[in-house]
C-alpha cells in the first residue's frame, strides 16, 4: 500500500522528512472563522476517507450561543461528512509532537456542498467567475496587534511590552525599530511561516500601537484564504510564545487606528492570462470601471460581512486610516476603494472596507461578489475622487443592525453567494447583534446612572 504522506505538499513533506508524525488536525472554518474539527492519530487519519461534524457548528455565534436557522426541520444537528483538500496539508509547528493540519469541505449525505460552509460560499463565487471564462486573482493584507496579555474583559487592552522594556509605541507608521521591539514574535511567526509553505510579501509596523500588517502574495482566492485563516493560528501561537496576544479585532484600542484586511482584486483572462483590467494598449477597460461600479453599487450591503461584529463599526472613524465612504481614487489611501500605483499587467482594484475580524474565505467571497455583479450588470462607477476623502460624506452603515438590514434585502447578492448562506448567516447575526444590545456598557453606566 502506497504512503499518503508521499503525496503531501513539499512544504509538509520538509517538516515530516526523518520523524514520524504523530497527529492530524481535520479542521474546517466556522462562520467566524474560528477551526472546528478532530485531532486523530495518524494512523487513523490514514485510515479515514472522511469524518462527521454536526451541521449546527455554522448555527453557533462568537459568543457560543445558537441562531435558529435548522431549517424547517428543526434542530436535529444533522451530520456533515467532511472531506479532507490535500493540498491544505501544512504543517503545525508549535505543537509538541509532529502534527499535520488538513483542512476539510462539507457536504451532506447526498455529496452536495453545505451550502453556508464559509470555503464552499468562496468557492461558489469563483466558480461564477469561472464559468464566465475569468480567474479571479487576490492579495490579501493582514492587520493585527501585538497586545499585552489580558485576562480581565473589563480592563482596557493595552500595548504589549517590546524587548526595551517599554511599551509599544504608537504612530511609528513603517518604523523598523519599531519592528525590531517585536523581534522574538517575528521570528517566530517567520519560521512557523516557512515551516508551513507560506510565503510572506513582507511585515511593515503600522501606525498603532503595537500594530502590524502582513502582506501575502497575489495568487487564487481559495488558496489564499485558506492562508489566511491559517496566518490568525499561526501568529496566535507566536505571540503566545513571548508572554503576549495577537487579536485581530477591528478595533481593540480606543484612539488607536483600527485593523484591515484590505484586499487586492484582478480578473485575468483564462485562455489568454491577460489581465481584463487592461487593454493592448494599457489602458483602463470598461471591465475595470465595471468591477468598481459593482463595488460601489453592492458594498453597502456586503458590510455586515466584511464588517462582521459591533466592534467593526468602531474602526469607520474619520482621519483614522480606515475609510468612511465608498469614493475610489488612484493612489488614495483615504477612499475606500483605491487603484493602487501599478504596471498595466498588474492593475489591480484595492477594496479597504473588510476588518481583519472577518472570516477571510468570507470577506474575499463577497468582495468579490460586488466586482462579479458590476460586471455583469456593467456598472459605471461615480467620477475619480480626488483629494482628502475624509473630508467628504459616510456612505456606509455605521452600526451592525443597519448593515445588517441592507444585507438581508440585497437579493442579487444572496444570489451569487448562495440563499441559504444569506438566510444562515442573517439569522446568526442577529442573534449576536441582539445579544449585544442586552449588555450595559461602562460608558452608559458612567454618563447616564446619576445624570439623566
Amino acid at each position: 500500500m502506497k504512503d499518503w504522506t508521499e503525496e503531501l505538499p513539499e512544504a509538509a513533506r520538509q517538516f515530516l522528512e526523518n520523524r514520524r508524525l504523530d497527529e492530524v488536525e481535520c479542521i474546517i472554518s466556522d462562520l467566524p472563522g474560528i477551526a472546528r474539527g478532530k485531532a486523530v492519530p495518524a494512523s487513523k487519519f490514514a485510515r479515514q476517507d472522511y469524518f462527521h461534524l454536526p451541521d449546527s457548528i455554522f448555527y453557533q455565534t462568537i459568543t457560543g450561543d445558537w441562531g435558529e436557522a435548522a431549517g424547517a426541520e428543526g434542530f436535529i444537528e444533522r451530520d456533515m461528512i467532511l472531506r479532507p483538500d490535500m493540498a491544505t496539508a501544512t504543517a503545525a509547528p508549535w505543537t509538541g509532537d509532529w502534527t499535520l493540519q488538513v483542512i476539510h469541505d462539507a457536504y451532506d449525505r447526498k455529496g452536495k456542498p453545505i451550502p453556508y460552509a464559509p470555503r464552499n460560499v468562496l468557492k461558489r463565487v469563483v466558480d461564477l467567475y469561472r464559468k464566465q471564462g475569468w480567474e479571479p486573482v487576490v492579495a490579501p493584507e493582514m492587520e493585527f496587534y501585538l497586545v499585552a496579555r489580558n485576562l480581565d474583559p473589563a480592563k482596557g487592552i493595552e500595548p504589549m511590552m517590546g524587548r526595551s522594556g517599554r511599551p509599544a509605541a504608537a504612530r511609528q507608521a513603517y518604523s523598523m525599530s519599531a519592528v525590531d521591539e517585536f523581534g522574538p514574535v517575528i521570528d517566530d511567526i517567520y519560521d512557523f511561516a516557512e515551516a508551513q509553505g507560506f510565503e510572506i510579501d513582507g511585515i511593515t509596523q503600522e501606525g498603532g500601537a503595537g500594530q502590524l500588517e502582513i502582506n501575502l502574495l497575489h495568487g487564487d482566492p481559495i488558496k489564499l484564504a485558506d492562508e489566511v485563516f491559517y496566518f490568525k493560528r499561526l501568529i496566535r501561537e507566536a505571540a503566545l510564545r513571548h508572554d503576549c496576544f495577537a487579536t485581530f479585532m477591528a478595533k481593540p484600542i480606543a484612539d488607536e487606528p483600527g485593523s484591515a484586511m484590505h484586499v487586492h482584486h484582478s480578473v485575468l483572462d483564462i485562455e489568454t492570462g491577460q489581465n481584463l483590467f487592461s487593454g493592448p494598449q494599457g489602458g483602463e477597460t470598461d471591465a475595470f470601471f465595471h468591477f468598481i461600479g459593482g463595488m460601489q453599487k453592492h458594498l453597502p450591503s456586503a458590510i455586515a460581512v466584511l464588517a462582521p461584529y459591533v466592534n467593526s463599526y468602531r474602526r469607520y472613524v474619520k482621519d483614522h486610516a480606515a475609510p468612511i465612504n465608498l469614493a475610489w481614487g488612484r493612489d488614495n489611501r483615504t477612499t475606500g476603494i483605491r487603484v493602487p500605483l501599478s504596471s498595466p499587467a498588474a492593475r489591480r482594484v484595492e477594496n479597504r472596507l473588510a476588518g481583519m475580524d472577518c472570516n477571510p474565505y468570507l470577506g474575499i467571497a463577497v468582495s468579490l461578489a460586488c466586482g462579479y455583479l458590476g460586471m455583469m450588470q456593467e456598472c459605471w462607477p461615480d467620477k475619480q475622487f480626488k483629494g482628502d476623502a475624509y473630508e467628504g460624506e459616510g456612505d456606509i452603515p455605521r452600526v451592525m443592525g443597519d448593515a445588517l438590514d441592507l444585507f438581508e434585502d440585497a437579493k442579487e447578492l444572496h444570489e451569487v453567494l448562495g440563499p441559504e448562506f444569506a438566510r444562515v448567516y442573517s439569522i446568526v447575526k442577529r442573534t449576536e447583534y441582539e445579544e449585544f444590545l442586552q449588555v450595559i456598557s461602562p460608558w452608559e453606566r458612567e454618563h447616564l446612572l446619576l445624570n439623566v
